[in-house]
């Protein structure tokens, strides 16, 4: 009886802390990827307002990663020491206002300072979060918990396009604004009554939780505090194997290149589906959305897929070689119709690749070492957002066309299908924990 009361107190309690978080992570996310490739869609028609050539634009939709990679670890930091109720609301408030001031950058300067701004602004919101659901959900829950919002990214590349075209049509020349400048004010004010209702909202850890019963309260933090102490016995000098292991730097390095595609796909998209005919804002935002839809339902199948075989690094190699074969193929094919088609199968492949990227990530290593390691390869692997971008411009400006662009995003992820064909990915728990002798080790 004590057996069955204990469960469904567990039930309850879990089930009380999903459905109070998940749905307020699930809109910050949501709004988070929305302020952060909406960028892609005014390039339609800020480019040409400011006079920005590819290569001004490309390096300002990198350089907001600078900003993000400097100061993620400190923000973290802040979180821990001030609470997440604060420092999340400190960061959806001041990145929402930077997104919202974006709407009157002048120059290529004003608009270099303002994603900088903005990618100091979200920095820490990503890994915040994470750090945040630890205070809540033992670690056999993270892993729903996690789903429940990040899967709001890909609905925010799916619906971003519609949104921000629809509103860059529709209110274009209001109060002497171009549409690009509504847009941005648009969808920047509620991420800051997003920030000013999480103050209110949040809680910090379950003993404050005013929405829990004391037995729920007590239970989740005896859960908790009972993870820490044996996280903590296996010592921080433990720490230094993330460092020393060289499957951490490949898997950085994999990711990154994937993240060149990524990201380059991401805020370059509307421009090269404009270039590709004579299309509408519209038309264009809403083929925009058809490419990430596709890669909703190449993560379903590929992870399930994964998870039937329990092979991750040859699906992972697999899906980054079709997606790298389908953007030559969107490259060198002359039909507008049929370049379209590859790109397509490059959003179902390429965006099927995050899972089990993250899947084996958190299998690398065990405890303190193995929360290490997830941070740094995130942190290396954003080289990926800084030169993708960029790069892309560059070309561009260069050449008169994207093709030799998507050539070299094809050629970064052979080398992310390549890595992960070739590394190592068991666990190395026997180094960790020397609890698991290396002849027995699964």
């Amino acid at each position: 009886m004590a057996g069955a009361s204990v469960t469904e107190l567990e039930q309850q309690t879990i089930r009380r802390v999903y459905w109070r978080l998940i749905p307020i992570l699930f809109v910050m996310m949501f709004l988070n990827y929305l302020d952060r490739i909406n960028l892609g869609y005014a390039g339609l028609t800020m480019n040409k307002d400011l006079g920005l050539s590819p290569a001004i634009f490309g390096f300002a939709a990198s350089i907001f990663f600078l900003g993000y990679m400097v100061l993620e670890v400190p923000s973290n930091l802040m979180l821990h020491w001030l609470g997440a109720r604060i420092w999340l609301a400190r960061i959806l408030i001041t990145w929402g206002l930077v997104a919202a001031l974006t709407a009157f950058v002048w120059n290529p300067l004003s608009l270099y300072v303002m994603r900088f701004g903005l990618g100091v602004a979200e920095a820490g919101f990503m890994p915040g979060v994470v750090l945040y659901l630890t205070y809540w959900f033992p670690a056999r829950y993270r892993a729903r918990a996690v789903a429940g919002y990040i899967i709001a990214g890909s609905f925010s590349a799916v619906l971003g396009g519609p949104i921000s075209t629809s509103i860059m049509t529709w209110f274009d020349g209001t109060a002497g604004l171009h549409g690009w400048q509504w847009m941005f004010l648009a969808e920047g004010v509620p991420t800051i009554l997003l920030g000013l209702f999480t103050l209110y909202y949040l809680t910090d850890r379950p003993a404050k939780a005013s929405w829990l019963t004391k037995e729920q309260a007590a239970w989740l933090e005896g859960e908790l505090a009972a993870e820490r102490a044996e996280i903590e016995q296996q010592g921080q000098h433990r720490l230094i194997e993330c460092v020393l292991d060289i499957r951490v730097w490949l898997l950085a390095a994999l990711f990154g290149c994937a993240l060149v595609g990524i990201y380059g796909l991401l805020l370059w998209l509307p421009q090269i589906i404009k270039g590709m005919g004579n299309l509408s804002n519209i038309q264009v935002g809403f083929l925009s959305a058809i490419p990430p839809l596709l890669g909703v339902i190449g993560t379903i199948v590929v992870s399930r897929s994964s998870d039937k075989t329990g092979d991750r690094k040859f699906h992972l190699a697999a899906v980054y070689l079709l997606a790298a074969v389908a953007m030559l193929g969107s490259a060198y094919v002359a039909s507008p119709v049929l370049a379209f088609v590859f790109l397509c199968i490059v959003g179902f492949s390429l965006n099927a690749g995050n899972p089990l990227f993250w899947s084996i990530n958190a299998s690398l290593l065990t405890g303190a070492a193995g929360a290490a390691s997830i941070a740094l390869v995130n942190t290396l692997a954003q080289f990926g957002g800084l030169i993708g971008p960029w790069c892309i411009g560059l070309i561009k400006d260069s050449t008169g066309s994207f093709s030799w662009a998507l050539v070299g995003i094809a050629g970064f992820l052979l080398v992310a299908s390549a890595i992960a064909a070739t590394m190592r990915v068991k666990p190395r728990e026997t180094e960790l924990t020397g609890a698991v002798p290396s002849s027995v080790a699964h």
